[in-house]
């Protein structure tokens, strides 16, 4: 019996994908929703389906709102590795997908704060090292090299180093963690939880060679490592070749080196007046970072408009919130300078035209030039990748447009077998999120190459569907939907703040309102799951449904079914749960976009059709799991 028509807990099997019979197509229309495929449920599951690493969100949102801080913080940990810096710094590519954004009442539409949730989980846990793996009692004899300590050649490292694998991390800095360590600034992520959580990776076993840059790719192959892993980032900041660059240089700085110099030192202080280049996050942390420097008319020009800036939202609210004006749709056009001496910047007034096929194009407005004057300039406009110590006779293919390695977007690997790439390395600048996604990845490549076995095949992920009936009218989850606002995180106070570069700016949620905010996520993956057998269509559900999301209707295209639902799906990127035809030739169509996952639909009816059932999709990682015996897929 399937999950789909009414499988009991104990019918359902853990790790294993859970089986339907093959779809039959319906007399006219749609096919039957194939539950039984993991990737069904998975897509309903919105923030975890957005997140790269695939994290399951609402699994350790319902433990946080349990206090149970330890188990959600490993659910993370298994799957994103750093619970803490994320929980700081992630870009939250889950939050625009939450639920909740889109089905509140009101203006305001705001998501579940999923990424400072995460943070919860870290700031309350216990000791969780007796949790963690150890390091491998007998090494299996393969070597491993990962170039670049950050991100994404950490997770390889923490994939593999358990399994018995040699691991050498190499770093021209001393200390582990990239990018993580060098570019974001103290006042958004301590060095004591980079200390903390870099420090769980490298107390496996791993060998870090801080300090120790690779200059020569043939060289490090001539070392017979069984697979190399580039982790190497995007470590080279674009310049900006417009007169006066030259001549005024020595006021003139590319911001990610400028960042790196300060986390480690080496610079401390900035001219009063400053002007940041660029509309990124680097940009942002480059103008809350010369607040904090001595820096006291520090303004951000961009060449586009607000909206179109590539920084995130809340990073260029929080740059706001110091007192930073962002000033739009400027593009620089020289240095102004005294015998070399920096006094400016010139800018041309510019605005936004598109063209017949939406394309954007920044044209002249007429205006006079705008000039500001500023004592440093910081140039964070954009990252490139470098790869000089790639030498392009080794069977590495890079591509004619970008200068970029040519790398399998599943596998992670080069057109040189045992070398795999990642992170910003891969594909150019992205996020941590990303380049932990990317380790993942290239960590199974690795794994199941030194076993001899085919990278395109992959390991399919666990997957388990039970029922959460407890009762007639009782669910083992909170199904209350809490009418409540999304929280905000508390800010220490400004005049603290903007004197220490190391002082932590967001001070988190406590308990109470991590609580509270914990309560505002829908349980989207607590499935509505329909057995169509036990229906009597007595329109029960659809009765009570808060979001008119369950139709029972005739079959058809889907084009014409969703224009027929009670409340029109609008959302066809999101899919429709059809069933088989009933006793009265009808089907029952859910749009999956709007349901609130109450539970009302499975409290009201009266031979229990529909059951509320959690799913838990994990991603396999490298190890056993990721060998042999299970169903495998291929990459493409």
């Amino acid at each position: 019996m399937s999950p789909g028509e009414g499988a009991s807990p104990a019918q359902a099997t853990r790790g294993q994908p859970a089986r339907t019979p093959p779809a039959s197509p319906a007399p006219t229309g749609m096919t039957r929703t194939d539950i039984s495929n993991p990737a069904y449920f998975h897509k309903v599951v919105d923030c975890q389906w957005a997140c790269p690493a695939h994290t399951p969100v609402p699994e350790y949102i319902r433990l946080i709102a349990a206090g149970r801080y330890d188990d959600a913080y490993m659910v993370n940990w298994v799957s994103n590795v750093f619970p803490g810096i994320l929980g700081r710094t992630c870009d939250r590519p889950c939050e625009p997908a939450c639920r909740r954004g889109r089905v509140e009442d009101g203006q305001s539409k705001e998501p579940v704060a999923i990424c400072r949730l995460k943070r919860v989980a870290a700031d309350n846990k216990d000791d969780i090292r007796a949790r963690l793996p150890k390091p491998a009692a007998q090494k299996n004899g393969k070597r491993i090299a990962c170039v670049g300590a950050g991100p994404a050649s950490l997770t390889v490292a923490r994939d593999l180093a358990p399994f018995g694998y040699h691991v050498v991390v190499f770093d021209s800095d001393p200390l582990a963690g990239g990018m993580i360590r060098s570019q974001i600034p103290k006042f958004r992520l301590p060095e004591s939880i980079i200390d903390e959580e870099v420090g769980y990776i490298v107390d496996l076993g791993i060998e870090f060679r801080g300090g120790q840059r690779i200059d020569s790719m043939k060289a490090l192959l001539a070392q017979d490592f069984d697979a190399i892993f580039v982790g190497s980032g995007a470590p080279r900041g674009r310049d900006l070749d417009i007169p006066g660059r030259r001549e005024a240089a020595a006021r003139i700085h590319i911001g990610i080196d400028w960042l790196s110099s300060v986390s480690f030192g080496h610079i401390d202080k900035i001219g009063k007046r400053v002007i940041v280049l660029g509309g990124g996050n680097t940009a942002m942390d480059c103008c809350r970072s010369s607040r904090r420097l001595g820096g006291e008319d520090v303004k951000v020009i961009v060449r586009s408009g607000f909206e179109e800036m590539k920084a995130s939202p809340w990073e260029k609210e929080d740059a706001q919130h110091e007192g930073i004006p962002i000033l739009n749709y400027l593009v620089p056009k020289a240095f102004t300078h005294d015998n070399g001496n920096l006094t400016g910047v010139t800018f041309e007034k510019v605005k936004a035209v598109y063209d017949a096929r939406g394309r954007r194009n920044l044209v002249p407005t007429g205006e006079p030039d705008q000039h500001f004057e500023c004592d440093d300039v910081l140039v964070a406009i954009g990252q490139d990748n470098a790869f000089p110590w790639i030498e392009r006779d080794i069977g590495i293919a890079f591509d004619d447009k970008w200068d970029m390695p040519v790398v399998d977007k599943v596998t992670m690997q080069s057109t040189l077998p045992r070398v795999f790439f990642g992170g910003d390395a891969a594909f150019g600048p992205k996020n941590i999120i990303w380049a932990v996604a990317h380790g993942h990845d290239a960590a199974i490549s690795i794994d199941r190459l030194c076993s001899g076995e085919d990278v395109d095949k992959r390991p399919p992920p666990m997957v388990t569907l039970v029922s959460q009936k407890m009762g007639i009218h009782e669910w083992s989850y909170d199904n209350e939907i809490a009418l409540d606002q999304r929280y905000k995180v508390p800010w220490k106070d400004k005049k603290i703040t903007l004197k220490d570069i190391k002082v932590e700016v967001e001070l988190g949620f406590d308990p109470a309102t991590g609580f509270k905010e914990a309560r505002r996520c829908l349980n989207c993956d607590v499935q509505t799951v329909f057995a169509p057998k036990l229906c009597i269509e007595c329109d029960a559900c659809v009765d009570i449904c808060p979001m008119d999301c369950i139709t029972f209707t005739r079959n058809g295209e889907e084009t014409d079914l969703r224009g027929r639902l009670n409340a029109p799906s609008l959302n066809p990127t999101q899919d429709l749960y059809v069933s088989d035809a009933l006793k009265t030739g009808r089907v029952m169509v859910k749009d999956e976009d709007v349901c609130l996952h109450c539970g009302l639909c499975a409290e009201r009816c009266p031979t229990g059709a529909w059951d509320m059932q959690k799913f838990l999709l994990e991603m396999t990682h490298a190890g056993p799991g990721c060998h042999g015996k299970r169903d495998e897929r291929n990459a493409a």
